[in-house]
């Protein structure tokens, strides 16, 4: 039959609709082909055809009715208001740096590099043979796959010195991202209720696991040399607090990195309180001028509570990180684990091993070293030419961003608003505060954004200054 025969079905059907209810059924198939003289095929593309337009739907076992109308009504949630009740400060919304931007805006909030800048052919492989392995179709142990603990181990181990005993494979937990990790050592160590020592300003997520925890948040200021000592330990007399949460390599937001002195009189005074050091050693691997040195590496009595994550550096999409931690601390965060995600995908963690024991894996490791200090050294320059009155105090060993400090008495919200505005996606640095911000400042990534428009991202924040 010709597209005629099934155009005359389609008007034929659609004119008998508008006197039927809603809810009729339509002729069957049998009556139409006899109606139209018209094959069963025919029919059936006249039925698809209706049903694309909205006019009729198909209920199987039932035959085919005129679609319902459905009044369309505005929806009213107010009554979860009061059943929810009033929203912690940080979890009222997504962070600045969890935005969608469009397309041609230049994006300086993400918290992760570019896609080119990750090892792409590494991890489509790695997921492909994963996938060939029995771990795409079992479940893994809950302390994590075996193999995996043993790399994580074998690399702090690389880092610990002769006099110190290092992590073994079992001190090791595999958690599904550092920010999973963070909850479970916050909710283990910590308990809610309870105080627990930060550095100001300090990465934003863990503000929020903080907060989701429950714990009491003590900030300590931390600037290019990391916090003072001695200030910790006036923190820990007052506060009772037990623990101590830092990133003590190429923090976020700043890029700073403790001292190998600090290091040392922070996790002494650990020791003689007896209390709990939360290193998060998130920038491992994205060091610039500086190598990272694990604080953990000189702890052989559980004091310290490392987390590293290989989100960053590995893929995204591989939320695969490890806790490293020793005595009943390590039960008590394995438990909490196990009652959170009971275990990670053993396909993810075999796709981590194979990417980061390749051979391949530290050549990529050395070519993004390169990247990240080629921008780095880009935007700097591009501020100091375009947006002068943005300082950067300190530029950064490692990491992924530059920590900008706005003219005294900036409206940072607005520079930001306005900066938006006109195609510039930056995160106000007010995000990275415990308590309130020591001064105006935005966080730029220079790891995300397109380098040939650094120049002129840099021109549009300074414009805005100017004005």
């Amino acid at each position: 039959m010709s597209n005629d025969s099934t155009d005359r079905i389609v008007a034929g059907v659609r004119e008998w609709i508008t006197t039927a209810p809603p809810g009729a059924r339509v002729p069957s198939n049998r009556a139409l082909v006899a109606q139209y003289g018209a094959s069963p095929v025919t029919v059936q593309k006249a039925m698809r055809q209706l049903a694309r337009l909205g006019l009729v739907e198909s209920r199987p076992g039932a035959g085919t009715f005129v679609r319902m109308l459905r009044t369309a009504r505005p929806a009213d949630y107010g009554w979860q208001t009061s059943a929810l009740g009033a929203a912690p400060a940080r979890l009222a919304g997504l962070s600045s740096t969890q935005r969608t931007t469009a397309p041609d805006a230049i994006g300086m909030h993400s918290g992760y590099p570019a896609v080119e800048l990750l090892p792409e052919r590494l991890v489509r492989q790695a997921l492909a043979r994963a996938a060939r392995t029995d771990a795409a179709v079992t479940r893994s142990p809950a302390a994590g796959l075996p193999e995996l603990q043993a790399w994580f181990a074998g690399e702090l181990a690389a880092s610990t010195p002769a006099d110190i005993v290092p992590a073994s494979a079992r001190d090791v937990l595999i958690v599904s991202g550092s920010q999973s990790g963070l909850s479970s050592i916050f909710r283990a160590v910590v308990g809610p209720g309870r105080p627990l020592l930060i550095e100001s300003p300090t990465y934003w997520g863990a503000l929020l696991a903080a907060e989701q925890a429950g714990v009491v948040l003590v900030p300590i200021p931390s600037g290019p040399q990391g916090p003072d000592p001695d200030e910790v330990e006036r923190a820990l007399v007052r506060s009772g607090a037990r623990a101590f949460y830092a990133q003590p390599t190429f923090a976020n937001p700043t890029g700073a990195q403790w001292p190998a002195a600090t290091g040392a009189a922070v996790l002494e005074t650990m020791r003689r309180h007896g209390a709990f050091l939360i290193e998060d050693d998130w920038a491992h691997d994205l060091a610039i001028d500086a190598e990272p040195r694990p604080i953990a590496a000189s702890d052989d009595d559980g004091h310290v509570v490392y987390l590293r994550s290989l989100t960053k550096s590995v893929s995204p999409a591989l939320r695969v990180a490890a806790v490293i931690a020793r005595g009943p601390a390590r039960e008590r965060i394995l438990a909490d684990r196990a009652a959170e995600s009971m275990y990670v995908s053993g396909m993810l963690q075999a796709a981590a091993l194979d990417v980061v024991t390749q051979p391949a894996w530290t050549s990529h490791l050395r070519a993004f070293r390169e990247q990240l200090r080629m921008r780095r050294d880009l935007l700097v320059s591009a501020l100091a030419a375009h947006a002068p009155t943005a300082l950067v105090e300190t530029v950064p060993l490692g990491g992924l961003n530059l920590w900008v400090r706005l003219p005294e008495g900036s409206d940072v919200t607005e520079i930001v608003r306005e900066c938006d505005s006109r195609g510039l996606i930056i995160a106000p640095g007010s995000e990275w505060f415990p308590a309130e911000a020591s001064g105006s400042y935005v966080r730029l990534n220079y790891a995300n954004a397109e380098p040939a428009r650094f120049a002129e991202a840099a021109g549009i924040l300074g414009a805005v200054l100017a004005r």
